[in-house]
C-alpha cells in the first residue's frame, strides 16, 4: 500500500501519522486525505513523461513507487521515465539519505517543434493549482 494518497503526493501536502487509515487523516490544514479515483481515462493530453515533470514539480521528493501510483504506470516505467528525463537535461537527481530528491530544470525547452521558443517552467506554470 502507498503510505501517501495521489492527491496529497503530487501537492506536496503531508500525511498525518497517527496509524489511522489514509481515508481517516487529515493534512495539516485539516482537509480529509482520501485515496484517488481508480478509474483513468483511456488516453490524456500530457505523456507520462509530462506527468512525471508535473508531479515532481509539485513534491520534489516523492519516491517512485508513489509517482507510479499518481500516474498509473509501473514503477519501472518511472524509473525508464526519470532516466530519460535525467539524460535529457529535465531533471537532476540528487541522492538524501536513502531517498532521492528531484530538482525539476523549469528552463530547458520543449522538444517538439510546434512547441518551439516554449519551456518547462511555462509549461508547469500553467498546470499548477
Amino acid at each position: 500500500m502507498v503510505d501517501v494518497t495521489t492527491e496529497t503526493a503530487i501537492r506536496g501536502d503531508h500525511r498525518v501519522d497517527d496509524g489511522a487509515d489514509s481515508a481517516d487523516s487529515a493534512d495539516s490544514a485539516g482537509r480529509a486525505l482520501v485515496e484517488p479515483r481508480v478509474e483513468r481515462p483511456a488516453w490524456t493530453f500530457l505523456t507520462n513523461h509530462a506527468h512525471v515533470m508535473v508531479a515532481l514539480s509539485r513534491n520534489a521528493d516523492l519516491r517512485q513507487r508513489d509517482l507510479a501510483y499518481a500516474i498509473g504506470i509501473t514503477p519501472g516505467a518511472v524509473q525508464r521515465i526519470l532516466d530519460d528525463l535525467e539524460r535529457a537535461g529535465y531533471v537532476k537527481r540528487e541522492k538524501v539519505g536513502r531517498r532521492n530528491h528531484y530538482e525539476v530544470i523549469t528552463s530547458e525547452s520543449l522538444r517538439h517543434p510546434l512547441e518551439e521558443g516554449h519551456n518547462i517552467g511555462e509549461l508547469l506554470d500553467m498546470l499548477h493549482d
